[in-house]
């Protein structure tokens, strides 16, 4: 081990900041991350134990203990729950001979639940060994570990014309992309790259952030901040060196819109990213890819390679002496708070993705300490077309304060699941008409971070950034769904993904879980629900980072546009004490108590 540990390192020069990659290196060779192997990598790094751990224990894929041949991950989304998700469930157990958080006695088979993995267009599925199967039905798990036990890979199983991992049709074997309606802005095929490059860098910087501040694209991410404007600040900061990153860590619940794009139009991302670069002055750039999408890898490092052989990126790109960028994948491990920007950030550098306190600012010290530039797959192929056709094309889309279009990931109860492009300005009522939601009563904009909105009372609001400002996640729930069963998924989401960093995300969260348990099971009443929305202010104004600062609003959101499902389950105190207090539970041990020591005090 000793030696196979020693050459992982050596690819990466030693570089503690890319501990990330050796620890997927190690993991991808032996199943799990072991003590030894952990011992072996602290004399190898000059790390001590007790810091690797730290980073490798934060992250949901990476296990410290055996965790079979194969390991399986069901995707638990309130989603696929409203599927045929407990059949799966039970048929997994049954077929694999383990329950989920365990390995079965021959080790061939570890399973486990996992948060969304991008495919809430076609759930239930599940990752097997990094590929992926969508649409599960029992009869489907009952193929699958049967092929398995015969010595089948998973890939030969969800690939069985055996296409390239570096294809398309790689992609295409195990998911469906479901572009359900393209616009202006996405998906265009025949692209010039090469023309449309030449013409961006005939221009100096300062113009090109000038056409994109004239565009008025703000981020797709879920902030909003004008991308112009991060890109002059940046380019402004001083830093020896800068750095684009693509945060392609698509962890909100019901979000997969960057996955299509990465998979359809990919090129278009890496020339925003060049674009990026130029305008900024740097030479180098990082695509943060969620673990959940490693079946993507391979064919996006193709297409990287691709625009190297055409001379779009590596050194003198396009015969300029003075421009040189290349890009590199750097894999997450399951952390849905690496979406955070300087968690990311912070996972690159090959640690826990801790939240940093800002300021400053990633635009001023970022990766490495240098000024860097984070934006969103979609911004950065956004972008791609705005320094092609021109700010002014872009801004003549949407309205006036939100311009351009907007890519919705669509789940749920409604006909047609998939993506949708729309132009900011669009009602509600029109989306969930072109979706096929005939009898929908709520809607998740932008996954559970984000806004729960009623279909009666909220149909004529716009998708834009001064009413819905959606991150392109949008669940639709119709008349039959529990929506306080959806509530507490969420908020069990958010006590997950909680870095723990923080007081009032790490036991706040917590808190408001139990109030909401306490509704569902009739013991709250109206006190219950009035320390649901001071506490759940209270964390969203004090929590360190975008994760608790929203984490409330599944609870927030549900209780001002649907109060009645939490009222219908109330009961009226019969005294001073809540009524989820059990006055004779709590004293039971003291009494138990009280006996034994009388009992031994008159022997």
């Amino acid at each position: 081990m000793k030696e196979k540990i020693q050459n992982i390192v050596e690819q990466y020069q030693s570089d503690k900041t890319r501990l990330m990659d050796i620890l997927w290196d190690i993991h991808n060779q032996y199943g799990y991350i072991s003590d030894e192997a952990v011992n072996q990598l602290s004399d190898a790094l000059n790390m001590s134990p007790p810091d690797i751990r730290e980073t490798s224990s934060f992250y949901h894929f990476f296990h410290a203990q055996p965790a079979g041949k194969h390991q399986i991950y069901l995707s638990d989304t309130v989603i696929a729950k409203m599927s045929n998700y407990d059949e799966v469930h039970t048929a997994l157990e049954k077929e694999t001979g383990c329950t989920f958080g365990t390995i079965d006695e021959s080790g061939t088979f570890g399973l486990y639940h996992t948060n969304c993995i991008g495919l809430s267009d076609q759930e239930p599925a599940m990752m097997v060994d990094k590929v992926v199967f969508t649409n599960l039905t029992t009869e489907k798990i009952e193929d699958i570990i049967s092929a398995l036990k015969e010595g089948k890979s998973a890939e030969e199983i969800a690939n069985p014309n055996q296409h390239p991992h570096t294809e398309v049709s790689y992609i295409d074997a195990m998911v469906s992309t479901n572009i359900q309606n393209k616009g202006s802005v996405f998906f265009k095929k025949e692209r010039n790259y090469r023309v449309i490059l030449s013409k961006c860098l005939s221009s100096i910087p300062e113009e090109v952030i000038e056409t994109v501040l004239d565009s008025n694209i703000r981020g797709r991410g879920g902030a909003g901040f004008p991308t112009g404007l991060k890109w002059r600040l940046c380019r402004e900061a001083e830093g020896e060196e800068k750095y684009v990153i693509c945060n392609a860590d698509e962890g909100e619940p019901g979000t997969f819109k960057d996955r299509v794009l990465l998979t359809r139009s990919p090129k278009d991302v890496l020339l925003g990213m060049i674009v990026c670069a130029h305008a900024i002055d740097s030479s180098v750039g990082i695509i943060y890819l969620r673990a959940e999408y490693w079946y993507l890898k391979a064919y996006l490092e193709k297409q990287i390679q691709e625009f190297h052989d055409e001379g779009l990126l590596g050194k003198d790109i396009l015969g300029r002496k003075d421009f040189h960028f290349d890009i590199r994948i750097q894999m997450g491990a399951g952390a849905y708070v690496c979406g955070d920007e300087t968690a990311l950030i912070e996972s690159c550098e090959g640690k826990r993705g801790t939240p940093r306190l800002k300021p400053p600012y990633p635009i001023q010290e970022g990766y490495l300490g240098q000024p860097t530039s984070v934006n969103n797959v979609e911004t950065f192929a956004a972008v791609s077309r705005i320094v092609e056709k021109g700010g002014a094309w872009y801004k003549a889309m949407g309205t006036e304060a939100s311009s351009g279009t907007r890519l919705l990931s669509v789940s749920g109860d409604c006909s047609y699941p998939g993506i949708y492009e729309i132009e900011w300005g669009m009602m509600l009522n029109e989306v969930l008409r072109l979706v096929g939601a005939k009898d929908a009563k709520a809607i998740q904009i932008s996954g559970p971070s984000g806004e729960c909105v009623s279909a009666l009372k909220d149909g004529e609001r716009e998708f834009c950034y001064s009413d819905l400002s959606c991150n392109g996640s949008l669940m639709i729930f119709n008349q039959s769904r529990d929506m306080l069963g959806v509530v507490k998924h969420f908020m069990e989401f958010f006590v997950d993904e909680s870095c723990g960093i923080c007081i009032p995300c790490r036991a706040g969260n917590v808190d408001l879980l139990h109030k909401v348990e306490r509704v569902i099971d009739g013991k709250a009443c109206q006190q219950d629900l009035d320390e649901i929305v001071s506490w759940g202010t209270l964390v969203k104004s004090t929590s360190r980072c975008g994760l608790g600062a929203t984490s409330p609003n599944p609870i927030l959101t549900t209780l001002n546009k649907f109060p009645e499902i939490y009222k219908k389950k109330l009961v009226v105190p019969k005294g001073p004490l809540l009524p989820s207090f059990d006055m004779d539970a709590a004293l039971t041990g003291h009494k138990n108590a009280y006996k034994i020591l009388m009992k031994e005090e008159a022997e």
